[in-house]
């Protein structure tokens, strides 16, 4: 009998297991409770923010770009270089997205009168009024999101994903030995 992991009726990701312990008995597929959980509930996530998002004429990225300039304090300034190293995406996309936010009149840039190199990115006023609106918005949305859950249980499951996240990044930093037969 396949142990089930999740308490009450079981999961898509139960099912898969028990499929994989059917057909393939020595596979260790557990990593999927937790990694095929993750991914799942990310898709969900990354559906119910959209929609938000969408209402207010922005994108997760827009957003995530606006935020770390609200998050700097006033005047609301960093360089593309700053901001691309805080949404962890290279300089060309986040020029993208500056292109898009300075269309929208939410941000402006500035090239720095000492090194023309560095642009500056900074909210407008209107940016300023559209990222504090959203942001009230998105944590309501957010913290719906976590209703089936206890402050207790909340802050054990981030720590968890903290300890997650370091253990990716080891992941990342040790990649695997390529197998015989492996091209």
């Amino acid at each position: 009998m396949t142990r089930r992991s999740s308490p009450g009726r079981p999961d898509a990701v139960d099912l898969i297991l028990e499929q994989w312990a059917r057909e393939l008995p020595a596979l260790d597929a557990s990593p999927m409770e937790v990694l095929g959980r993750l991914h799942r509930s990310f898709l969900r996530y990354q559906g119910l923010v959209s929609e938000l998002f969408d209402r207010h004429g922005l994108n997760m990225a827009a957003f995530d770009v606006l935020a770390a300039l609200r998050r700097s304090g006033a005047p609301y300034r960093r360089t593309a270089g700053e901001l691309a190293q805080i949404a962890l995406v290279t300089t060309g996309g986040i020029t993208l997205r500056l292109d898009r936010l300075e269309s929208a009149g939410l941000v402006t840039r500035e090239r720095d009168s000492d090194d023309r190199r560095v642009v500056f990115a900074q909210l407008t006023d209107k940016g300023l009024d559209v990222v504090n609106t959203v942001a009230k918005a998105h944590f309501a949305n957010e913290d719906r999101m976590l209703a089936g859950l206890n402050e207790a249980e909340r802050r054990q499951l981030g720590l968890l994903l903290s300890k997650l996240e370091r253990s990716l990044e080891h992941a990342e930093q040790n990649p695997p030995a390529a197998a015989a037969g492996e091209a």
